[in-house]
């Protein structure tokens, strides 16, 4: 966990540690460890923290810099299948599709589409 972001969150809300404690029903002390780093956040209380500030376990690990995380709800439907897709290609077919990708993209600046 990004304990860092924990604080930061807290931070942006303009909440003092005692208010995030009561609103994810922890004792203050527990709270102050998780948020410090003494303790390691369990997932569901991670998941709480997540939803108190609407941002993603993604974005609270560190494993990005998006609050809506990996598995933000901007894509459509069809897009994430896209992306599901892709990513079950092996190295040569997913090369081949960004190849194509490309090919339009240059032929939509050059104004052949």
């Amino acid at each position: 966990m990004n304990y860092r972001r924990v604080r930061d969150l807290r931070e942006d809300a303009d909440m003092t540690q005692k208010q995030a404690a009561e609103k994810l029903f922890l004792h203050l002390t527990q709270y102050r460890r998780y948020e410090c780093g003494e303790s390691e956040i369990p997932l569901h209380i991670a998941i709480n923290i997540a939803k108190l500030y609407s941002v993603s376990l993604d974005y609270i690990a560190g494993l990005t810099d998006k609050k809506t995380g990996f598995t933000g709800t901007t894509l459509s439907e069809e897009e994430a299948e896209l992306i599901d897709g892709f990513r079950r290609l092996d190295s040569t077919d997913r090369g081949r599709i960004l190849e194509r990708v490309e090919m339009l993209r240059t032929s939509e600046k050059k104004g052949h589409l």
